[in-house]
């Protein structure tokens, strides 16, 4: 059960470290921490993540109150909240990296569930026929349905190198535009 792990602190140093992971996680959308440690602060980013997609006043200032810096509750209200505006809940994922050299404590890796990703596929899956599902037979005779894997038009590469692309145009764009206000001449 979330938050009754005690993990080795008093209350308000426990507190204090929860606050500053979750600060942390929202600031830089994921953090490698130890298992026990990812899986206390999944449930509060959650919650701040909530407050967040409320966008009142009274959940800013709750925001603030558990937030350490007044600019990852900005990123929180502008940024973060409107991208999960239509999922319900499970804004992190865990994955477990494993042992710690040294101690041997259990690794894991906790991040922002990614929306947009989410989106992009089913945006490609539409207009395309669903692939049929194969049917493998058990020991009892029943059948067992598998999915097919579905199949994805672009690899990986093509998505850095169409990532690499649009950032160099708006970094032109930027750079375009620098070049236009240092040529204008400033009003009096």
């Amino acid at each position: 059960m979330p938050g009754t792990r005690k993990l080795g602190r008093t209350t308000d140093h426990r507190r204090a470290m929860l606050r500053g992971l979750v600060t942390y996680l929202l600031e830089n959308g994921q953090i490698e921490t130890t298992l026990t440690r990812a899986k206390e602060v999944a449930p509060l980013a959650d919650k701040v993540i909530t407050l967040g997609k409320k966008n009142t006043l009274a959940a800013r200032r709750m925001a603030m109150a558990f937030i350490t810096k007044e600019d990852v509750v900005k990123k929180l209200f502008d940024i973060i909240a409107p991208k999960y505006e239509n999922r319900v809940g499970g804004y992190t994922q865990i994955y477990k990296l494993g042992p710690r050299r040294g101690d041997a404590a259990e690794m894991a890796l906790i991040r922002l569930v990614e929306e947009e990703v989410e989106e992009e596929k089913k945006k490609s899956t539409k207009g395309k026929k669903p692939a049929k599902a194969k049917s493998t037979s058990t020991k009892r005779g029943s059948a067992k349905i598998e999915p097919a894997p579905e199949k994805t038009e672009k690899t990986d590469e093509a998505e850095k190198a169409e990532k690499v692309e649009e950032t160099t145009e708006k970094a032109a764009e930027t750079v375009e535009k620098a070049a236009e206000t240092a040529d204008a001449p400033a009003a009096e």
